[in-house]
């Protein structure tokens, strides 16, 4: 199995390879532009994202600067998906992402590890996992999601949460390490925060 075969299949690989090192090189070139676009240029950028991106659905929309190890390259955004600045995607491996999820600003979801073992790390080891967001997932700003972790559909990550385990679906959950608080019920399509009422024009 050589190198690249390793990255795939989630087992430890040199990231450093030299062909792997200039293919990254070549993707962030379109992210550099992406970056560099400006506010009215929004033809512009999703076509930009369509390039750099393994799949983009309908109305997908991410707001600059978006940081990516690989600009995207293996990352699958379903429709109406929305991100707000600074997010980071170390998509070494494979980021699936559901229909109508809302990501705040400064979020990281991450798909690359390194060994605990020194040795190993001293030669700059790392393995990647896979991360899945359902449909309908609410990400509040300043959340880690970490390598491995799904999260189910309609669920809501509080502000500040490091994800490291699955989060299942219907849910809200908070924290570092990130927990499930309550199930998403009633109260929740009665109010939208705290006492406010939802009232009829909303809906």
């Amino acid at each position: 199995m050589d190198n690249r075969e390793r990255m795939a299949a989630g087992l430890i690989y040199d990231p450093n390879e030299p062909e792997l090192a200039a293919e990254q090189t070549q993707a962030l070139e379109l992210l550099y532009d992406f970056n560099a676009t400006r506010p009215s240029e929004g033809a512009r950028r999703a076509e930009l994202l369509r390039e750099m991106f393994a799949s983009v659905g309908a109305d997908a929309y991410i707001e600059p600067p978006l940081h990516a190890n690989w600009a995207g390259r293996r990352v699958h955004l379903g429709d109406r998906f929305y991100a707000n600045f600074n997010l980071t995607l170390v998509d070494d491996g494979p980021i699936r992402i559901g229909d109508h999820v809302l990501i705040g600003p400064n979020v990281t979801i991450t798909t690359a590890g390194h060994p605990i073992a020194p040795d190993l790390r001293r030669d700059a080891a790392q393995f990647n996992l896979p991360v899945t967001i359902g449909n309908n997932v609410w990400i509040g700003s300043g959340v880690s999601i970490m390598p491995g972790v799904s999260i189910g559909d309609d669920s809501v990550i509080g502000a500040g949460s490091v994800v490291t385990r699955d989060v299942p679906s219907g849910v809200v959950a908070v924290g570092s390490p990130c927990r499930v608080l309550r199930e998403i019920g009633d109260h929740d399509r009665e109010f939208y925060w705290r006492d406010r009422r939802i009232d009829d024009g909303a809906r």
